[in-house]
């Protein structure tokens, strides 16, 4: 899409003739923002999909603890990760949409950006990352570094377990074949057949199987949770790649490629049932880039208090 929310224009004009994507779920209430239309977007973000639009389409996103924002009245995709927050042009608008949808607001400590320890995880968040990515992420963390942060590169070997953890068939569509399940085998040719495809792959999938992923989620957020005590936040892009094109998408492999990419950084988040920000760090002339900034559940009010002093080192104008 390539909006630019401060000034309304497109920030690149190579690309403004371009139609490209604008995010996944949740990516007509980022158009609406981004455009000015609406002060905040509200959705559900069960593997990126509140943080992915905002990511591309130079917004902020905020995915809370899940607990946090009551899921009353909202249609589940899969219960054990959806979590209903917003996105909006500023931290601090999101921080007043998330007062307005859960039961009280985040008392939040503000704190000065020096001295703050950042952790970059240097397993899995950077492969297949794009230049453009790349460039507008190191240039971050130089700004970073330069007002007193502590950026410090980590290993964080457990986030090549994600997709053990998530084995054989996947939260989603496990849980989603289970909302689904009388409608599906119904009215199985009204779905989106990409969509059907990974309802499908749900019901294969055994009780016992589904136990035993839980089991292992729990025990790898533990150990998540203490790889990152003493940390103020993780660090890492929201997303690798840029909108792509979506003439590009056309084609079933390129879309599950590009989807996987889009998926696989906000995804740590929601199985952690951490808290997470996509904030935008590119400059006037690129595409959208996010950074995403996300800890362990419950701290949601101290990543505010981090977010609130990481977004001022990020305008690059």
């Amino acid at each position: 899409m390539g909006i630019n929310p401060h000034y309304g224009t497109p920030r690149n004009p190579a690309d403004a003739g371009t139609p490209r994507i604008p995010g996944g779920s949740s990516s007509g209430a980022a158009v609406s923002v981004a455009l000015g239309l609406a002060v905040a977007g509200l959705g559900s973000d069960t593997g990126g999909s509140i943080r992915i639009p905002a990511a591309l389409c130079g917004l902020v996103g905020f995915k809370s603890t899940q607990s946090r924002v009551p899921r009353t009245g909202a249609f589940e995709l899969a219960r054990s990760l959806d979590t209903v927050c917003a996105m909006a042009r500023s931290v601090e608008d999101c921080l007043i949409a998330d007062a307005t949808i859960a039961d009280a607001p985040l008392v939040v400590q503000r704190r000065p950006l020096e001295g703050l320890r950042l952790a970059v995880p240097r397993t899995l968040m950077f492969d297949g990352i794009e230049p453009a990515v790349a460039r507008a992420f190191e240039r971050s963390l130089q700004a970073l570094s330069a007002a007193g942060a502590q950026v410090v590169d980590i290993t964080l070997a457990e986030l090549a377990e994600i997709v053990t953890v998530n084995a054989p068939g996947g939260f989603s569509p496990i849980e989603a074949s289970a909302v689904h399940r009388e409608r599906f085998a119904a009215r199985r040719e009204g779905f989106d057949a990409r969509v059907a495809a990974r309802i499908a792959f749900g019901t294969e999938v055994r009780a016992a199987d589904y136990i035993a992923m839980q089991d292992r989620r729990r025990n790898w957020i533990v150990r998540v949770e203490h790889a990152l005590e003493g940390y103020d936040a993780l660090v890492c892009p929201t997303v690798p790649i840029v909108a792509p094109p979506i003439a590009a998408l056309a084609e079933n492999t390129a879309f599950f490629q590009a989807n996987g990419l889009l998926l696989r950084n906000t995804f740590a988040s929601n199985l952690l049932d951490g808290c997470s920000f996509s904030l935008p760090c590119q400059a006037p002339d690129e595409l959208p880039v996010g950074l995403m900034l996300s800890s362990v559940r419950g701290d949601d009010a101290r990543l505010v208090a981090v977010a609130l002093a990481v977004e001022p080192a990020l305008r690059f104008d």
